[in-house]
């Protein structure tokens, strides 16, 4: 079997010594320089010749750096005749950019799946993609990992008693419902307008929070303009206090102080798909490089990774039943 070469980008070298450790391989070093013209160079200082490289990569400001960060070394690992190249992407950022919902706008998405495909990655390994559909943007096999059997995990054990999973929109409801199954809990979901990039309206909840603890669940938190505006309309609804939980913690501009400062929230949990932020231990960081490692070592050994995302963690839920079985029951 070939071996495993595992490098990493400056956006979150810290997860990528995780998914080594978990793999029980060293993290291979990468030398990135800057020219006095401000183009970036990628050298990769480790022998990568028909081996299964893996760089490791999340799309995390500043965002432009880091793609480029990455485009270099998949480039090198190529002309280091690599046997197969896998991005490691943890967050792929220009998911947020996956339709034209404007005139001559672009599609951040579609065009960043294709330069990574130009660049010479034959396989994507990434976590809850904020549309779905972006895993048809690739033109190479895409490995989609799901991180709602950490979050739940977090929460398992606890008191859930009087507990309701809310979803702040309505696309999100398909997993905050797989998330609420694997907790024995109803669930419930906004109803959410984006006016702007930090401004949203919820107009609506669907489901009962009256007296009700809330266990908000998004896939990515960025200036946390759209959990304020559903706490505000929890509260008005009767909802007794919130814990918020997402898979990419981002919490850009003011997020940190909305959420450390509002009433009605318990506590945040996030994941290590992004760097956490500095100045807040109260924030609860889960990690996903087990995940990763377990699909890394799968995918080196041609083996299912579908276990690992398909539905729901079935570590925590029986399988979905298949059609065949639907129809011989």
């Amino acid at each position: 079997m070939r071996d495993i070469v595992i490098f990493s980008g400056s956006a979150h070298r810290a997860l990528a010594h995780r998914i080594c450790g978990a793999l029980g391989v060293d993290l291979s070093p990468v030398e990135i320089k800057r020219f006095s013209n401000d183009c970036l160079q990628a050298q990769l200082l480790a022998n990568c010749r028909q081996r299964d490289v893996y760089i490791v990569q999340p799309l995390v400001p500043p965002t432009q750096e880091h793609l480029m960060e990455l485009l270099l070394m998949v480039d090198a690992a190529r002309g280091a005749s690599a046997a197969q190249i896998t991005a490691v992407i943890p967050h792929y950022a220009y998911a947020r950019s996956d339709k034209k919902d404007a005139s001559r706008i672009s599609l951040g998405g579609r065009l960043v799946a294709d330069m990574l495909v130009a660049a010479g990655v034959h396989r994507v390994l990434t976590m809850t993609l904020h549309a779905p559909q972006v895993h048809g943007f690739f033109s190479v096999p895409v490995d989609h990992l799901t991180a709602i059997g950490v979050l739940a995990d977090h929460f398992r054990g606890t008191d859930l008693t009087d507990s309701v999973v809310v979803s702040p929109d309505l696309g999100n409801a398909k997993t905050a419902t797989q998330f609420a199954r694997l907790l024995g809990l109803p669930v419930a979901a906004g109803s959410k307008q984006r006016l702007a990039d930090d401004r949203v309206v919820i107009d609506s909840i669907v489901g009962d929070v009256s007296g009700r603890r809330a266990i908000v669940l998004d896939d990515e938190i960025a200036t946390g303009g759209s959990i304020v505006e559903l706490l505000e309309r929890l509260k008005d609804l009767g909802c007794t206090r919130a814990d918020v939980a997402c898979t990419h913690g981002l919490f850009a501009g003011r997020a940190v102080e909305r959420l450390r400062e509002h009433p009605m929230v318990g506590e945040v949990v996030t994941t290590d798909t992004v760097p956490a932020p500095s100045g807040w231990p109260e924030l609860r960081v889960r990690t996903v490089a087990q995940l990763f490692a377990e699909a890394i070592s799968r995918i080196h050994a041609g083996e299912s990774v579908s276990i690992l995302f398909d539905g729901v963690d079935p570590t925590h839920a029986p399988p979905q039943a298949t059609l065949f079985d639907r129809v011989h029951a």
